[in-house]
């Protein structure tokens, strides 16, 4: 990367500290550096953040920790998020254009909203859908419906290999799109065998496990009052 600050000169309004440098603060990359060093150590397995922080961010987030530090890598690996778009133009504070999942669970089920959002590869530029959140409701209530089936006395169901899928795209580069795919037809098949009389208990196990990756609940209440009313709480502050 080009030249970057390292620390910033003291400017009237901002806060700051005394320095051999003059009165000023960490420079914006410095302060991720040190808060990763002081809580992570010198090197990190996983960082996350958008895609548009690859560069000037990240990479001098890299130059300075391997220079202070001496060690390789700064991080073992990146996961860079696309932007979400809403009516043609990038979701963002600045623009006043933010969909908060306050609003959307207001409509939605946290299961809908949980599989909506997985429904996109964390790499992937994609723009907000009603009709989308609307198919994951759906997608919702047959993860439920398979959940909570009755099956028979008949042969068991094998669900090992749906789980095998499900994993194996979660292994090649968190691919949630076709995780959440290979589940919605796992669930399709219990349905069909508890239909014909086949045992799904196990195959039931299997899907509310591979359910719990998301953090599906499978549960036909609402979420708690306490957990909606300490989120609400806690989204005042922003």
């Amino acid at each position: 990367p080009l030249d970057f600050v390292l620390w910033q000169a003291y400017a009237p309004g901002e806060p700051y500290w005394d320095s051999p440098w003059g009165k000023g603060r960490p420079g914006w990359h410095i302060e991720c550096s040190t808060m990763a060093a002081g809580l992570l150590g010198n090197t990190i397995d996983i960082h996350g953040g958008g895609s548009d922080l690859i560069f000037p961010h990240h990479e001098c987030e890299i130059a300075q920790s391997e220079a202070a530090t001496g060690e390789k890598p700064f991080v073992r690996f990146w996961l860079h998020t696309a932007m979400v778009h809403h009516e043609g133009e990038k979701m963002s504070k600045s623009l006043g254009n933010l969909v908060m999942a306050r609003d959307l669970l207001k409509t939605w089920s946290p299961d809908a909203l949980r599989l909506y959002l997985a429904g996109y590869h964390y790499r992937e530029i994609w723009s907000h859908d009603d009709d989308a959140l609307a198919a994951a409701e759906q997608r919702a209530q047959q993860l439920l419906a398979a959940a909570t089936a009755s099956g028979g006395t008949g042969p068991a169901f094998d669900a090992s290999t749906s789980e095998a899928v499900v994993i194996n795209a979660l292994d090649s580069d968190l691919d949630t799109p076709a995780a959440v795919a290979a589940l919605t037809q796992l669930a399709d098949d219990i349905v069909t065998a508890a239909a014909a009389g086949q045992d799904v208990a196990a195959a039931q196990t299997t899907l509310k496990g591979l359910s719990t990756i998301f953090g599906l609940r499978l549960d036909a209440d609402g979420p708690e009052e306490r957990v909606i009313a300490g989120w609400d709480e806690h989204l005042k502050k922003f």
